[in-house]
């Protein structure tokens, strides 16, 4: 069997810079990337998927890495008179129709499709926006929103080492470190995404965070998946299975196998 990780991906999110590393470091494990619908997170895990790029809140049976913070934007007509602002409070939108106040709408869409009429305003995150490349429209930053975090979600029983090597990926662990030493931070390049901003406390997502290698939304420990063998493993560059339980990192197989 080939070993391969599957890793879907909400809109907004992109997970190339990673792929790029996992495909330098693992050549041998097949790395396949799956794009599904925010609703979809718990669905897409329960079949296939071995991790997910998500938005908090996600199920708290879920482990859960946030990463890093989306910057909330207004989305506006280009001749409104908030289009001539650099920046939007809410106290600025007292008086304004906001037809979705966020933080993500059901319907991006949609909800910009009335944005366009002229009728409203909606609040989203800077990403989806971009993402959306409405020409008529803008988006000017909403400085006290708290925003939208986006987290690496996996379930317990989908650890394994590959997904263990998946998480040093995205946090910034060089090939020749060890899974104990430090991590890097994981987001985004700044300099490629404006959408990152440091994590803000008072959320669930940020008190998962604490965790050296990250935990469920309520606080429980990538290590504590139960002992066993590494299923997702294979000859090469491939990560060699485990046996006992490793702190910070997962143990049990995963769908991997392919």
């Amino acid at each position: 069997m080939t070993a391969a990780l599957t890793i879907a991906f909400v809109p907004g999110v992109s997970p190339a810079k990673w792929a790029r590393v996992w495909r330098e470091r693992f050549p041998t494990v097949e790395l396949v990337l799956r794009p599904i619908g925010s609703p979809d997170v718990d669905a897409a895990l329960a079949e296939d998927v071995d991790m997910v790029f998500a938005r908090m809140p996600v199920t708290e049976a879920h482990n859960a890495i946030p990463l890093w913070t989306e910057t909330a934007v207004v989305a506006t007509p280009k001749d409104s008179t908030l289009a001539d602002a650099t920046e939007i409070t809410l106290a600025d939108l007292a008086d304004v129709h906001v037809i979705d106040a966020g933080p993500v709408p059901a319907d991006v869409d949609g909800t910009l499709d009335l944005v366009e009429t002229g009728i409203g305003v909606a609040v989203l995150p800077q990403s989806l926006f971009r993402k959306a490349s409405r020409k008529d429209l803008v988006a000017r930053t909403l400085v006290d929103s708290p925003g939208t975090r986006i987290a690496l979600v996996w379930r317990d029983e989908d650890a394994s080492d590959l997904t263990a090597e998946f998480i040093g990926v995205v946090r910034g662990r060089t090939a020749n470190s060890s899974r104990s030493q430090p991590d890097q931070p994981g987001g985004p390049d700044r300099a490629g995404d404006d959408d990152a901003r440091p994590p803000r406390g008072g959320s669930k997502a940020a008190a998962a965070g604490k965790a050296a290698v990250g935990g469920k939304a309520k606080a429980k420990s990538p290590g504590g998946a139960k002992s066993g063998s590494g299923k997702g493993s294979n000859s090469g560059k491939a990560p060699k299975p485990g046996r006992g339980r490793m702190r910070g990192k997962p143990s049990r197989g995963s769908k991997g196998n392919r």
